[in-house]
Order: C-alpha cells, then sequence, then structure tokens
C-alpha cells in the first residue's frame, strides 16, 4: 500500500506551502545519497521524499490527492511520480528552485541571465544554503558539498544543434531578436515571436539536449568556510552557478551560512553564553569551577555568596571575529543556584541546624525584601 504523502515529509495535512517546503529541504539535505554512502536504503527514501514534493508543493496537484488519494493522480505510490531516476524531475528551474532557493530576485533556477547578440546568455545564480556548527565558526573548515547544476552539451558543445547542423538566423527578426511595429509616430519594439527573442533558430536540435545547449548534472565542490562566520553570511563561488548559452560565462554559485544551534553554548556576535549550575555551598563558600569552553577546559574563580545570574566574564574564549585575525570575543559564564532535592535525613538536619544558626546579616536579600513587604502592607492597611 502507497503511503501517505503528508507522512513521508512528516507534516500535517493543514500545512502551510512554507512548512512543506522547509520539510522537504530538511529531509533531502539528511537522506542525499552523497551524505549516506553506506546507507543502502537513503537513495530509495530521498527519491520517495522528492516525489512526495512533487505532488504537494503544486497546489492543483495537492487538491487533487487530497480528495481522491494516489488513485487520484494516476499513480501506485509516491516512489512513481518524478520521471527523473536522478529524483530531480521538472526543467531547470525546478532543480534549482528546490534545492537552492530563491535568489536575488529570481528563482534558484536562477535570476534570468544577461542576454546578448546572437541568443548569448549568462548562466543563472544558484544558491546553496549550508548549516556549520560553532566548532566550524571556531575553527574554519573547508566542506565539500555535491550539488545539482546545469553544464554545457558534451554532444554540441552548447551549440543546441544536431553534429553537422548548426543555428540559423532568424527569418522573421533577421537575428535581431526584436522586431518592430509602427503605431502612429511610435515604433515598438517587442521579442520576435518566431525565435523567442534568441535571433537564431535551430531547425535540427541536438538528441543529446533537446536543443536547449544545456543538460542538468551534478558536481562535488570544495567550499572554505572561514572562521567567525555568523548565519546569512554569503559565500560567491565564481562561474560555479549555471553554464552560459552561446558561450556566455557561467553565473555564480552563493553559498549562504546559517549556524546550527549549540547544546551547550548561545551566540551573541562573537561572544558566547554558557549557562553553568553551581550548587548550594558552592555559592555560598565559593571556589574554583572548571567551565566549557570551545577551545578546551577553562576555571573560573567563584567569590563567596555567589547569587544566581551572576555572570563572569572569560577575556577571549569566545568567538573569533571575522575577517579579524587574532581578535576574540568573550566567553560570559552565568551561574545558577542549583536548590538541593531528595535530600537525606541527615542532610535535612543539617540544613534545619543551619536555618536555625542564620541571622538576618547572611540573607540581606531576603531581610530587605521582607523589610519592604511590611512597609507596602502597612501604607495598605493605614
Amino acid at each position: 500500500m502507497a503511503r501517505d504523502l503528508y507522512e513521508i515529509l512528516g507534516v500535517g495535512r493543514d500545512a502551510q506551502e512554507a512548512d512543506i517546503k522547509k520539510a522537504y529541504r530538511k529531509l533531502a539535505m539528511e537522506l542525499h545519497p552523497d551524505r549516506n554512502p553506506n546507507d543502502k536504503g537513503a537513495e530509495s527514501k530521498f527519491k520517495e521524499v522528492n516525489a512526495a514534493y512533487e505532488v504537494l508543493k503544486d497546489p492543483k496537484k495537492r487538491a487533487i490527492y487530497d480528495q481522491y488519494g494516489h488513485a487520484g493522480l494516476g499513480q501506485g505510490g509516491a516512489g512513481g511520480f518524478s520521471g527523473d531516476p536522478s529524483g530531480f524531475g521538472g526543467g531547470f528551474g525546478d532543480i534549482f528552485e528546490e534545492f537552492f532557493g530563491d535568489i536575488f530576485g529570481g528563482g534558484g533556477g536562477g535570476g534570468r541571465g544577461q542576454r546578448g547578440s546572437g541568443g548569448a546568455q549568462r548562466g543563472e545564480d544558484f544558491r546553496y544554503d549550508l548549516t556549520v556548527t560553532l566548532e566550524t565558526v571556531m575553527n574554519g573548515s573547508e566542506e565539500r558539498i555535491r550539488i545539482p547544476t546545469i553544464v554545457v552539451c558534451s554532444t554540441c558543445n552548447g551549440s543546441g544543434a544536431k553534429a553537422g547542423s548548426g543555428p540559423e538566423n532568424c527569418s522573421t527578426c533577421g537575428g535581431a531578436g526584436q522586431v518592430r511595429t509602427q503605431q502612429g509616430f511610435f515604433s515598438v519594439a517587442r521579442s520576435c515571436p518566431t525565435c523567442r527573442g534568441q535571433g537564431r533558430i535551430i531547425r535540427n536540435p541536438c538528441h543529446g539536449c533537446q536543443g536547449q545547449g544545456r543538460v542538468r548534472s551534478e558536481k562535488t565542490l570544495t567550499v572554505k568556510i572561514p572562521a567567525g562566520v555568523d548565519t546569512g553570511n554569503r559565500i560567491r563561488l565564481t562561474g560555479e552557478g549555471g553554464a552560459g548559452l552561446r558561450g556566455a560565462p557561467n553565473g555564480d554559485l552563493f553559498i549562504v551560512i546559517e549556524v546550527a544551534p549549540h547544546p551547550m553554548f548561545e551566540r551573541y556576535d562573537a561572544d558566547l553564553l554558557c549557562h553553568v549550575p553551581i550548587t548550594f555551598t558552592q555559592a555560598a563558600l565559593g571556589g574554583r569551577l572548571d567551565v566549557p569552553t570551545l577551545s578546551g577546559k577553562a576555571r573560573v574563580t567563584l567569590p563567596p555568596g555567589t547569587q544566581t545570574a551572576r555572570r563572569l566574564a572569560l577575556r577571549g574564549k569566545g568567538l573569533p571575529q571575522l575577517n579579524r585575525p587574532g581578535v576574540f570575543g568573550d566567553l560570559v559564564v552565568e551561574v545558577r543556584v542549583e536548590t538541593p532535592v531528595n535530600l537525606s535525613k541527615r542532610q535535612r538536619e543539617l540544613l534545619e541546624e543551619f536555618a536555625a544558626c542564620s541571622d538576618l546579616d547572611s540573607q540581606p536579600e531576603s531581610t530587605s525584601f521582607m523589610g519592604k513587604v511590611k512597609d507596602f502592607l502597612d501604607k495598605m492597611a493605614g
């Protein structure tokens, strides 16, 4: 029995388009075969996720599926919706819209490249979202990524024409890519309807690329991540975007950084905050305390009578500042006094004895607060 498409993506049937896209991108990155070389089941799961998203991202297909299920789509299951064995269905734009997201006014399949004479067109710019750890921010790294891309067709060398033939000048526009019409005193230029602005027509298209001059492919890149990067920073790889048409230059690839949450530290620019629990006796008596840093263990001194939420700064133990070699932020340790629980009989007796011999001088904040409460209640009663 075919699996429910919403179940495959891990979303509810009332999920918004943005939630579906977010879930898809997360699963696609986790299950990509290149990230799971030893997991034979990852590829089939990856295709299943892609096929499910192909349906749920399209409002019309989704409506049909919601009403009639798999039968309404004429398929036996999610794995059959994509005709592309690589898992990337649709045209060029579809691939990059899903994997690279939106970029600078255009879809991930590109803001449109600049068109030149003879149909030359600069390749699309692509975006790739790369999640890195706080340890990577601390030390920098080199990350290897595998991405879908568009390359020049090797069969026709990008001409789009079958071997032995070539593009011909459009007879309608004479190769200009535009036609002009006279409207009274005005001359109006518009894109040629015959060649669609290319200026040339391919009579015998290449079988390898169906006349596109480009084909889909994949490539592996090494990206150098500098220390100190933050969420939203972009790394530009010139010429690593889509292949240009008719000899035009390639587009660029923009790596957009997202720093993953850390279980131990909170980040504030180049500073780090770490919440450290301390015992009741440590807080009262003071002493030395070992705390974690991204470069190893460090030691701080607790003064006697340390209160919860007190902050102690370790200078230069934070993150490096981007493009400022040798300059680091601070690590701020915020202590939290932990109240003892599950007391033994002897522990309870000792605490009761301690309470009995305590005086106002040892509890200044409580004493001050109770004095304020008394004054407040007296005013209300008066």
